[in-house]
């Protein structure tokens, strides 16, 4: 079955909306990451945070209230047009929310608690249901009035990409009709806090694959698609193939070989019916740590022997964790669709100083475009702590 993805909303550091965020990605435009303190004691850290002003919630809502779900809101409200459609089509109870996230609204939740543990009370508006994970597909199917299958994944940095392969299979499975698939995440100090004590968090924009990269960049960002069983009118972008895999090599660490990984893109591949050499670009997971690199280099270079034009959008974004999955799957959609007449595609931002431990890359610039072909596919990486590796395959569907 393939599952088309017909429209998508997403708000990150590159802005808010398709034109905004695809002009900004194939200029490689790093302007959204700035330096901030107070996330993390004594440190200015640069963040991908979202400038942009979110939309505030119904007043009937309160109990969904967290910047999490505004960011969801804000990407949901970009394809309203195309959602009431959906209802319209096939009704309330046949519209699926699946959806991932790490932080759900924990922000608001340690604030919460700060202020219970000075005063011994909660504030006015600390509301529980913030913080469980299933918060932000809660807020989605309440505010839409949806009553199919809506729920959360929580695996980690694979949270989001998880979703759309379940959002696949609830399709294939009947389930559902239509399902608004994707991620979101925010910045809080839970997460900032919890990458520096792996000693993990770069005190500079992030390097990925260089000698020099010294950890991650954290960013926040909602994406959310409309998944359907049928192609829109526009185009017929889909979801063509996925792999998953579990190597549980460590809680945090990376299995250093990549046996996970070439496991998860070899599922892709096998799943979508396609050799590596069809593939004409990979969004790299590129977290720009020491290890995931390292494995992730090793990894790419066993499926793809011949080479893949490649990148790693996180210098742009930061690494928006549960949101990840989804919104590099997102690069991808912009860099297939139609208003992308020049096949531009993600370029890698670094310093051009290659590891010389690591096997060497084909590395998308500024001049490279997605070549031509009657059908044209990009993958996407994401990797997350326990071993958990997910690969996605975006293309024009026959």
């Amino acid at each position: 079955m393939t599952a088309y993805l017909n429209a998508v909303g997403l708000i990150c550091a590159l802005g808010e909306g398709r034109a905004e965020v695809a002009h900004k990605l194939f200029a490689a435009d790093d302007s959204g990451m700035c330096a901030a303190s107070g996330w993390v004691p004594e440190r200015s850290l640069p963040v991908g945070a979202v400038q942009a002003e979110l939309p505030p919630l119904p007043a009937d809502m309160a109990t969904h209230q967290s910047r999490n779900n505004q960011l969801l809101l804000a990407a949901a409200q970009q394809i309203d047009g195309d959602i009431e459609q959906a209802i319209q089509r096939y009704g309330r109870d046949r519209i699926g929310v699946i959806l991932g996230t790490s932080t759900s609204g924990i922000d608001e939740a340690g604030r919460g608690i700060a202020t219970w543990l000075r005063e011994q009370a909660f504030p006015a508006d600390y509301q529980y249901p913030q913080q469980v994970l299933s918060a932000p597909a809660n807020f989605l199917a309440d505010w839409l009035q949806l009553s199919g299958p809506a729920y959360v994944i929580s695996t980690a940095c694979t949270s989001s990409a998880r979703a759309l392969l379940s959002a696949r299979r609830a399709l294939d499975m009947g389930l559902c009709d239509a399902v608004l698939c994707g991620g979101v995440d925010t910045l809080c100090k839970l997460t900032l806090n919890g990458f520096c004590s792996l000693e993990a968090v770069s005190a500079q924009r992030c390097n990925p694959f260089s000698q020099n990269r010294d950890g991650i960049n954290i960013g926040e960002a909602a994406v959310l698609f409309l998944m359907t069983r049928e192609p829109s009118a526009e185009h017929s972008i889909a979801l063509l193939g996925a792999g998953a895999s579990c190597d549980a090599h460590h809680i945090s660490a990376p299995e250093p070989n990549g046996r996970g990984a070439q496991q998860a893109m070899q599922q892709a591949l096998d799943n979508a019916g396609i050799k590596p050499g069809q593939i004409g670009y990979l969004n790299l997971h590129g977290t720009a740590t020491s290890h995931n690199d390292a494995m992730e280099s090793l990894a790419v270079n066993a499926i793809f022997p011949d080479g893949v034009p490649c990148s790693s959008t996180k210098p742009l974004t930061g690494h928006t964790l549960g949101a990840a999955g989804a919104l590099e799957a997102a690069f991808c959609w912009l860099s297939l669709a139609a208003d992308n007449t020049a096949q531009a595609l993600p370029p890698h931002l670094w310093d051009g100083q290659p590891d010389p431990a690591l096997p060497a890359l084909n590395w998308a610039t500024a001049d490279t475009r997605l070549a031509p072909a009657s059908s044209r596919y990009l993958m996407s990486n994401s990797f997350a702590f326990g071993g958990n590796n997910i690969s996605l395959i975006i293309g024009d569907a026959p």
